[in-house]
């Protein structure tokens, strides 16, 4: 396996290096040590490479971001470190052998640099950066009690992008509306089993606690493509992104699909809930999900149990075909969530993470319908809009593509609802 070329594989590779390591402390009694570990203010955590549980285990109110050797974007404490607001930098050649512990270092996430032992112009640089960042996040948490309405008197619903309980504390901290998009594979990609049914419902509830009188909406699992869980068997595939993945395997393995519906609904307990479907590519795998969902609620009250006093399941329109059946799919859904980053990717056939294609990538150059260049993208999110306000359903741009400037294009297209996460 360490012969292995293909990224997604080696990235797999530190997961199980990971759970070896966990295991010799816990054989060797040592195994809650890394948790107690005192870490220094602003730490970083300079690493060959790392699990996503082994980052869990550390203080987060102290720790600040992440260096990996090998780790790269695609890397599952990528993915988590991201979520809770960490800097994570990956590809860092050499890293371990050149630094030691208590050695200044400074990361830049935005530009994947690592600056070890940084002279003292790059320090003051640096200083200087962050002063005007703190200011823009001074001015920003000053405005976050405001009404988000647009100069133009379009009121805009922000809402958060979450993956775990850990990071919505900041809800508070940012005055959004609720979680528009709770990414619940995060909690399937740091286990190191399947999460059982108790585990799964005891995440959702107290997601739903914390959140308040706060909407949370849920998104069924999307995994397989590029998050590979090291317990689930998958075979290797020529394209992931477009391949075993998201809703296509929960459907095709109905015990993990019911298990999380059941979860969610029992999690509900008798509060609203919102669930959207991921990777719809045709109205039949709406419908069957639909099915799936209504015989989890009867099987609840035949048992007595609680459920959801209203239940919303929406589509999310990721995949360019869905666009033709919008007609067909609208009646049965009760809103429709607009996946921007696979949407876009799709329709410009650019990997967004590849630096070659990246440049294609671009909701601002995909103009508006009519315009004389181009447009394809700009048009698909009219064109989806126009069907969903027409149909009476609410839509909401989710997954967040990268920048305010794509923010300005989508609310342009008349999407007045968007999940603002942290890079995630």
């Amino acid at each position: 396996m360490l012969r292995q070329t293909d990224p997604y594989i080696r990235d797999r590779l530190h997961d199980l290096d990971d759970l070896a390591n966990r295991l010799l402390r816990v054989l060797t009694g040592d195994g809650h040590a890394l948790g107690r570990k005192e870490l220094p203010e602003n730490a970083i955590l300079v690493a060959r490479n790392m699990g996503p549980a082994e980052l869990l285990e550390y203080d987060r109110t102290k720790l600040r971001g992440v260096v990996l050797e090998e780790g790269g974007a695609t890397a599952h404490v990528a993915i988590v470190a991201r979520s809770l607001g960490l800097v994570a930098v990956g590809q860092a050649q050499s890293i371990v052998s050149m630094c030691e512990t208590g050695d200044e270092i400074i990361i830049d996430g935005t530009a994947g640099i690592v600056h070890l032992r940084p002279t003292p112009d790059i320090e003051q640089a640096y200083v200087d950066k962050v002063r005007v960042s703190a200011r823009r996040r001074a001015h920003y948490a000053a405005l976050k009690d405001k009404p988000s309405i647009t100069k133009d008197g379009v009121d805009i619903t922000l809402l958060h992008n979450s993956g775990t309980v850990a990071d919505l504390p900041m809800l508070d901290d940012t005055g959004a509306s609720g979680v528009g998009l709770f990414r619940t594979e995060l909690q399937f990609m740091i286990a190191s089993r399947l999460p059982r049914l108790p585990e799964q419902m005891e995440l959702y509830a107290e997601a739903m606690a914390i959140a308040g009188d706060r909407p949370v909406v849920f998104r069924l699992l999307d995994i397989g493509g590029d998050k590979v869980l090291p317990y689930l068997r998958s075979a290797q595939e020529e394209n992931p992104a477009m391949g075993y993945r998201s809703i296509r395997l929960g459907l095709d393995r109905p015990g993990l699909l019911r298990t999380q519906i059941c979860a969610l609904l029992m999690a509900a307990n008798g509060r609203p809930l919102k669930i959207p479907v991921p990777m719809v590519t045709e109205t039949f795998e709406f419908l069957q999900t639909r099915m799936v969902v209504q015989k989890e609620i009867e099987r609840l009250r035949r048992a007595g149990k609680p459920t959801p006093s209203r239940l919303e399941l929406g589509a999310m329109v990721e995949v360019p075909s869905l666009l033709f059946e919008l007609d067909q799919l609208l009646p049965e859904a009760d809103f429709v969530s607009i996946g921007s980053n696979d949407l876009v990717q799709f329709l410009t056939a650019s990997d967004r993470a590849n630096p070659r294609v990246s440049k294609n990538y671009d909701p601002i150059a995909a103009a508006p319908a009519g315009h004389s260049h181009g447009g394809g993208s700009g048009q698909a999110l009219q064109y989806s809009h126009h069907h969903v306000r027409r149909a009476g359903r609410q839509a909401a741009r989710s997954t967040g593509t990268d920048g305010h400037r794509h923010d300005a294009a989508f609310h342009g297209a008349g999407l007045d609802r968007a999940d603002q996460g942290n890079g995630a």
